[in-house]
């Protein structure tokens, strides 16, 4: 497995994106930077956390118009497996790879803990794991209220792209679990082709036991399976 890793000014969790594919899990792994045009012979491709170009504007409004943005598209409506984590889950939406919109969560506060969510839809990032299965992964955002309107969330809902729902730590899908006070819970959601993946909890930082956590891993793993 190839894997590009995408940094653009401001991305801050590059480095453990990077050392998850790269040293967890024995791909091959490389940085390309958002002035570069190709991914070359990537078979994967992440879209870090951070705050991309600062945030200005609004999360990823400034990243979508990056020389390796077209790359991306392109790379995604083949087929090709993306993962956007946090800011990058934010980048997706703006480059209109994936529905919906990441606004301020609820209550206007910085969010950095761990959370449970709940694996609801089928793609490639959750392939092999049941329907339910819970997983415990952290967070830090202070905009990851993921919004939409009633048509895209039924479709979402009708045709199964809702990939994570928060959740407690048995698995009940209550608003008091929901950190930021996301439409339906929802903390991650696929694109149509189920290959595009946009979630706002940080896998690849709870991806080795030696951290007490590796169920982010499993994630990766799914690209295997």
């Amino acid at each position: 497995m190839k894997v590009a890793v995408v940094c653009f000014p401001g991305s801050n969790a590059d480095w453990d994106a990077l050392h998850v594919a790269r040293d967890v899990m024995g791909w091959q792994a490389r940085w390309v930077f958002h002035k570069e045009t190709s991914l070359g012979d990537a078979d994967l491709v992440i879209l870090p956390g951070g705050f991309a170009h600062g945030d200005y504007l609004r999360c990823g409004a400034i990243a979508r118009f990056s020389p390796i943005a077209p790359a991306i598209v392109e790379f995604a409506k083949k087929g090709r497996p993306v993962l956007g984590i946090c800011n990058g889950f934010q980048v997706l939406t703006e480059m209109g790879l994936l529905p919906g919109a990441l606004t301020r969560n609820a209550h206007l506060r910085f969010e950095c803990r761990d959370v449970w969510v709940k694996v609801e839809g089928e793609g490639r990032f959750t392939r092999g794991m049941k329907p339910g299965t819970v997983l415990r992964l952290p967070i830090a955002h202070a905009e990851g209220r993921y919004q939409c309107d009633d048509e895209t969330y039924a479709q979402l809902e009708g045709e199964g792209l809702i990939a994570l729902r928060y959740c407690s730590p048995s698995g009940a899908i209550e608003p008091e679990a929901t950190v930021n006070g996301s439409r339906g819970e929802i903390a991650g959601v696929y694109g149509a082709q189920r290959n595009v993946l946009g979630l706002m909890p940080h896998p690849e930082r709870a991806s080795e036991s030696v951290l007490g956590n590796a169920d982010g891993r499993r994630l990766f793993e799914a690209l295997a399976a």
